[in-house]
C-alpha cells in the first residue's frame, strides 16, 4: 500500500497521522524508504519504512460507508470475548494493534459491556482509552466533523445498546 504526502493514515495504537514526507537513507549496502509521520493527538513524528508498512498495520482512514458498519456494530453487535482477563487482553491488543475500525469498537463494546458488570484492570482501561480515542479521530476524519460531533455519534449508536462512550482519562 502506498501513501502521498499531505495524505491522512491510520498508525494503529496511536491514531491518525499525516504523511509528512517520503525520505530515503541507506544502511550499509541496504536502501530503504520511509514514510515520515506525524501523529495527530501526540504531535509526535514517526518514522516507518516501505517495508514494515503491512508489519505495523499502517492503513488510510475508513471510509464514510465503513463507519456505518462500524455504529451499527456498536447498536446491535455482539462482541466475542474470552472470559479469562488475559486471554482477552491479549486477543484485544491483537485487535488494536492491527485491525480495522470494526475490530477497535469491537475491544471498545466488549470493555464496556465488561465494566458495566466489573471494574477494569488500569491496563484493560488504557485499552478502553485508546479505543475510545481510535474511534472519535476516525470517525471525525471520515465524516469530516468535529470531535465532539463524532463522539455524539458514537454516543447515539452506543446507547442503543444500553452503553455510552467513556469519559477519556
Amino acid at each position: 500500500m502506498t501513501f502521498q504526502i499531505g495524505e491522512r493514515v491510520v498508525y494503529p495504537n496511536h491514531g491518525v497521522a499525516v504523511v509528512e514526507n517520503i525520505s530515503a537513507r541507506s544502511f550499509g549496502s541496504q536502501f530503504e524508504r520511509f514514510y515520515l509521520l506525524r501523529i495527530n493527538s501526540s504531535r509526535m513524528t514517526v518514522m516507518v519504512p516501505f517495508s514494515h508498512v503491512d508489519n505495523v498495520g499502517l492503513r488510510k482512514v475508513t471510509k464514510n460507508a465503513e463507519i456505518s458498519k462500524v455504529l451499527t456494530f456498536l447498536a446491535t453487535g455482539k462482541p466475542k470475548s474470552c472470559q479469562d482477563w488475559k486471554d482477552r487482553f491479549k486477543e484485544n491488543s491483537d485487535k488494536m494493534r492491527f485491525g480495522n475500525l470494526l475490530e477497535t469498537a469491537e475491544v471498545l463494546k466488549c470493555l464496556l459491556i465488561i465494566q458495566k458488570a466489573k471494574p477494569l484492570s488500569f491496563r484493560e482501561k488504557k485499552m478502553l482509552d485508546r479505543a475510545r480515542h481510535m474511534l472519535v479521530t476516525e470517525v471525525a476524519i471520515a465524516r469530516a466533523v468535529s470531535d465532539l460531533l463524532a463522539e455524539d455519534i458514537l454516543n447515539e449508536a452506543l446507547i442503543k445498546a444500553t452503553l455510552k462512550l467513556p469519559e477519556p482519562l
